[in-house]
């Protein structure tokens, strides 16, 4: 098999055993980089050349002398570029930190270095991570590796087109609101937002402290899981950062979806969600009986209050922590303005894009006197009022099953031009970074035009294993998939879904 066709453990194992080298997997990888990205534009920037030697040549070595023993020991690694990265350009795709060098590493990255991986480069996003198509970025648009008319999500979408076009085996991105899983959805990859706290946050550029988590991007779910091991874990330089053991990953080869019982919200699947899509999550769901799960609709009432509390929150945590961009300490300065007032104002008009300026205007609204209490604080009201209900859910469902996105990718240039139906894409997603949940989105089918339709897979607090678990026993079972390339393994997709799908009055599928 050749190095790009494997998965990260099994690219792992080969360099374990010496049958590649650590050179021969980076230079697989930055050859793709430099013959497919000119399509994609899913980097900003490409490591250095004689950094990189340096950096092979010590893992190399550190891999013979038994220094690296994780699983994941050699395996080339993109990292989002909201993502400190020591001596590497970490932009945040904004002109705000166009040449913004960081003298530090964020504690995630240090983490992979310290398991021997490698930093190949820095993968496109929105600006700031606001946005969910990657069209924001002020170093151009990322396009879908599986057609590359339409988006890859966002915000991280330059990490999961990375993955899904070869271009790195795995990748870091940052969650906000579902910037891992929708575009994980979008590109045919696997994506975990962890448990709130699980993950460092020190060194990720903050977008809304109280919802960014960083988390792995890959092929598969055992993939994502290795990588998830390798960042999770207290941190002392992060004060969100959970004193929790992070429990070791099961046996994903013993996973198995027998006994499980998994909660459908009926919202979810209703009006407003495509057809397609909608189709695609209920032959999941029947592949899921198939294996032995029990599964479930049930109402979420507070449906309907999750993105207005979500961007309420958000923007209003945003226009603070992005007030540091002025001019003066960090970044982008407008080097003709006449006083400090008016430096200022030009810096950040001309250093933040659009969409980030929306964003710290409606923040800075919503925190003003006046509308402090109507807005902000209801908005927190209600995001406890959203956990109670998942909380409720949690008592009677091992997991709540759910669509990614209500559809499959749009077209390039089609959601700008209606922010708001930018925003409702997140629908689906942002309920578990208010609520601090860990979930995960898989493919689950194709729609008609050939594109990824995701299945999210979302657990209570500290549930990573147990989501992980039942991703994988599905995953035995669904169909195959790779860039550009769907394959059944079972019946269910041959059946129509009205003929066999039936709801029990009380609920159950």
């Amino acid at each position: 098999m050749e190095i790009i066709g494997m998965t990260a453990l099994e690219l792992a194992e080969k360099i374990k055993n010496g049958e590649v080298t650590v050179k021969d997997a980076v230079e697989a990888y930055i050859k793709q980089i430099e013959e497919k990205d000119g399509q994609y534009n899913a980097f900003i920037t490409v490591a250095e050349k004689e950094k990189l030697e340096q950096r092979i040549a010590e893992v190399q070595q550190g891999i013979a002398d038994g220094k690296y023993r994780s699983n994941l020991a050699g395996v080339p690694i993109a990292v989002k570029d909201n993502i400190c990265t020591k001596g590497m350009k970490t932009t945040c795709a904004s002109k705000m930190l166009e040449g913004f060098v960081p003298t530090y590493d964020a504690t995630a990255v240090t983490k992979l270095e310290e398991a021997g991986m490698i930093v190949i480069g820095k993968t496109n996003m929105d600006e700031f991570a606001m946005g969910s198509t990657t069209e924001t970025s002020a170093f151009g648009v990322t396009r879908n590796p599986w057609n590359t008319d339409h988006v890859p999500g966002g915000s991280s979408g330059g990490s999961c087109a990375a993955v899904a076009a070869g271009e790195a085996p795995m990748a870091l991105g940052s969650d906000t609101g579902g910037s891992i899983r929708q575009p994980a959805s979008y590109c045919g990859v696997t994506g975990l937002k962890p448990t709130y706290g699980r993950v460092s946050r020190m060194g990720l550029i903050a977008y809304a402290s109280s919802l960014d988590q960083i988390g792995p991007v890959g092929k598969n779910v055992e993939d994502c899981a290795a990588l998830y091991q390798i960042i999770a874990g207290h941190d002392e330089k992060d004060s969100t950062s959970l004193k929790k053991t992070v429990e070791k990953i099961d046996d994903l080869a013993m996973a198995s979806l027998r006994g499980k019982t998994i909660g459908i919200p009926k919202e979810y699947i209703g009006e407003g969600t495509d057809d397609e899509v909608k189709s695609a999550i209920l032959k999941a769901v029947m592949i899921m009986e198939d294996a032995g799960a029990r599964v479930e609709f049930f109402s979420l009432k507070m449906v309907d209050y999750v993105i207005p509390a979500y961007y309420i929150i958000a923007c209003a945590e945003a226009s603070s922590n992005l007030e540091r961009f002025d001019g003066v300490k960090y970044g982008y300065r407008n080097m003709e303005a006449e006083g400090l007032h008016e430096m200022y104002k030009l810096s950040r008009a001309e250093g933040f894009g659009e969409e980030v300026k929306r964003r710290i205007l409606l923040g800075s609204f919503v925190l003003s006197a006046g509308y402090y209490d109507a807005y902000y604080i209801k908005a927190l009201k209600t995001k406890r009022l959203i956990k109670e209900e998942f909380d409720e859910a949690f008592k009677k469902y091992d997991c709540i099953l759910a669509p990614a996105a209500p559809t499959t990718a749009p077209k390039l240039g089609t959601s700008l031009s209606d922010p708001l139906q930018m925003y409702l894409s997140d629908i689906y997603t942002v309920a578990v970074n208010l609520c601090g949940f860990p979930a995960l989105s898989m493919p689950c089918g194709v729609d008609s035009k050939g594109l990824p339709i995701g299945v999210q897979f979302i657990g209570d607090l500290f549930n990573e294993n147990k989501i992980l678990n039942m991703a994988t026993a599905y995953e035995k079972v669904r169909e195959d998939f790779s860039c550009g390339k769907f394959s059944s393994k079972n019946n269910r997709d041959k059946e129509p879904v009205q003929n066999i799908l039936k709801i029990k009055q009380e609920g159950e599928v």
